[in-house]
């Protein structure tokens, strides 16, 4: 499986905004749009499209917290490639990726406590929950990175 994360430029973001999950994840994820949107704004932000082959698939957004954290805020596929292992394999990509910067130590993802898959899924990864956000809406759960 040729999965790969690239850089959303002005030759691709089109075609990573127009990727869509199913009508029933909408209350999960932000839109990409909105999520490239906020990081043409913010410099901490950073932007990945997931793709097979040259088939773009998905999308990642994390934001360095601070010095030590970085937060996946976005991750998301398609609609028409989910079930395929993809985003496993992607999200395997953004953490050796993020575990590149030798200065973080924490990397944070929150999910939708209700959503039945997700403390499986990113408890797979070594993700361990550390409790709801301060709103009370999506659990926080935490990889501690040894470098």
């Amino acid at each position: 499986m040729d999965i790969s994360l690239k850089r959303i430029t002005s030759d691709n973001y089109e075609v990573i905004s127009l990727l869509e999950v199913e009508e029933h994840q909408e209350d999960y994820v932000a839109s990409n749009m909105w999520s490239l949107v906020e990081a043409a704004y913010n410099e901490n932000y950073v932007v990945r499209g997931i793709y097979l082959s040259d088939k773009p698939v998905g999308f990642f957004m994390w934001v360095k917290e601070n010095h030590h954290k970085i937060a996946i805020w976005r991750f998301m596929i398609d609609k028409e490639h989910q079930h395929k292992g993809l985003g496993r394999n992607a999200l395997r990509l953004a953490l050796n990726e993020i575990k590149q910067n030798k200065d973080i130590n924490e990397i944070e993802i929150c999910y939708n406590p209700l959503n039945p898959v997700a403390k499986t899924f990113y408890g797979s990864f070594g993700f361990e929950e550390i409790g709801m956000d301060k709103n009370g809406d999506d659990m926080l759960a935490l990889i501690r990175v040894t470098q």
